[in-house]
């Protein structure tokens, strides 16, 4: 007698977005379903690339300090040119996601979850020890086979702030601008701005006191 054959149950899939998704969707993840199955966060970056799901935790505070400070300043330039400034943002591009410490857009990004790269005048990165292959190599190649005009990285190694803003070129991105702490960053495109890297990051903290354990 032949024997019916019975396909496995389908792993439950959660009735909001969940990370548990995570553990049992094995095909390749694209933009579109991280945005549909993940829920939002405002911790670790949860990016797709290559069809792998990404989450790189919070960097340090020297960082989020930058984080705060820069777009700040880069969105008041910004806006007398008719451009956005965003930190940290969902930005598709075909199958991947990403999400640039740094976004300058070509139009507002106001009531939308995620933009289309195309959108992307100048992408951002602030390089983290533990990611600098990803903020020095990576993510430039990747914004620049993407067509984003303009690349900016601001390098903290040392506590000594630097940033370099470069232009592509035939598919390569070419420095423009640079400086480091104690000089004065100048850039006249995409739009006209100027600062001291130095003035980015906040005072050190404080040695801590030993415990003397009385």
């Amino acid at each position: 007698m032949a024997h019916a054959a019975f396909a496995p149950e389908p792993a439950p899939q959660p009735a909001e977005p969940s990370f548990d998704v995570l553990r049992w969707h094995d095909e390749p993840w694209t933009a579109q379903l991280a945005l549909d199955l993940l829920p939002e966060t405002n911790g670790p970056k949860v990016e797709v690339l290559s069809g792998s799901v990404i989450v790189t935790p919070h960097a340090g505070i020297d960082h989020q300090s930058v984080e705060r400070e820069l777009p700040y300043l880069l969105h008041r330039a910004a806006r007398r040119a008719g451009l956005w400034v965003y930190p940290e943002i969902n930005l598709v591009s075909g199958k991947d996601l990403f999400i640039p410490d740094i976004a300058v857009l070509r139009s507002s990004g106001g009531g939308r979850s995620a933009i289309d790269i195309q959108q992307a005048v100048l992408l951002g990165e602030i390089v983290s020890p533990g990611n600098r292959r990803k903020d020095v190599i990576d993510r430039p190649r990747e914004y620049a086979e993407a067509g984003v005009p303009f690349f900016l990285r601001v390098d903290l190694r040392n506590r000594v702030p630097a940033m370099a803003l470069y232009e592509l070129v035939e598919g390569e991105y070419l420095p423009l601008a640079a400086a480091a702490a104690g000089t004065t960053f100048v850039m006249r495109q995409p739009f006209e701005f100027s600062v001291d890297p130095a003035d980015l990051l906040d005072e050190e903290a404080p040695a801590e006191e030993p415990d003397t354990g009385e």
